[in-house]
């Protein structure tokens, strides 16, 4: 694309209800690793990436979060409070008014991922083709997660076109990072919606992709996930 989304949207309204007692507390975007939130982190991300603005929606805990993120001057940081839980998609409809009909990352408030050769935000926006996608996914090659459980989620084809496995059988995990164009939202309900919907949506018409990380990506879904990535991440010095 000719020039990189400059904007973001941080999925840090939900429960984590699997990562209890660490959510019983904090809200999962919050729990530590190696010492460092993992919404800090992708905060650094996407301000290395160019990104001005990060729109974060909020529920859960909603005042720790935003006490926690207080202080955080740039990207500039935008709060999205539900009253209701409106789950992925909804979340995401609310604040969609920031984003001025232009492409932008949507990123899980539980992602966590080392970089490859190329930053992964920096390959999305250049592999972004804004007359064909209206959604392109950062995919995690099954083969390579050993540190936390796989789940194939995704084929991806030799033209990069992804494909949801419903039978959980493909070759690559959704990693909870990648571009959206707002049109993809037209039709869509509103209220509480998962924004897989959209994916389905997409893929239906031809116009969902994937690029392969080349990096390293964590699942934390579970206690033993956490602590299993903070002891390396600890040993690796990251």
């Amino acid at each position: 694309m000719s020039h990189k989304p400059e904007k973001a949207f941080i999925l840090a309204a939900g429960k984590g209800t699997r990562l209890r007692p660490y959510t019983d507390t904090i809200p999962k975007p919050m729990v530590e690793v190696a010492g460092k939130s993992i919404i800090r982190r992708t905060i650094e991300k996407l301000g290395q990436a160019g990104v001005s603005s990060i729109v974060v929606n909020l529920h859960h805990l909603a005042d720790v979060l935003e006490g926690h993120l207080k202080d955080v001057t740039s990207p500039a940081i935008v709060l999205s409070p539900e009253s209701d839980l409106l789950e992925t998609g909804g979340g995401i409809k609310l604040g969609l008014h920031h984003f001025d009909n232009a492409p932008f990352y949507i990123i899980n408030g539980d992602a966590l991922w080392d970089e490859g050769e190329i930053p992964a935000l920096d390959k999305l926006a250049h592999v972004w083709d804004d007359a064909k996608m209206d959604i392109l996914l950062l995919l995690q090659p099954t083969q390579r997660m050993a540190l936390t459980g796989a789940v194939g989620d995704y084929h991806l084809s030799a033209d990069g076109k992804a494909s949801r496995a419903k039978d959980k059988n493909g070759g690559h995990m959704f990693a909870g990072v990648r571009i959206a164009h707002p049109r993809i939202f037209e039709g869509s309900p509103d209220g509480a919606f998962s924004f897989l919907a959209l994916m389905d949506k997409a893929e239906g018409e031809g116009r969902l992709y994937g690029i392969e990380h080349s990096g390293h990506w964590y699942h934390i879904s579970t206690p033993e996930d956490l602590e299993s990535v903070n002891a390396h991440f600890i040993a690796e010095k990251k």
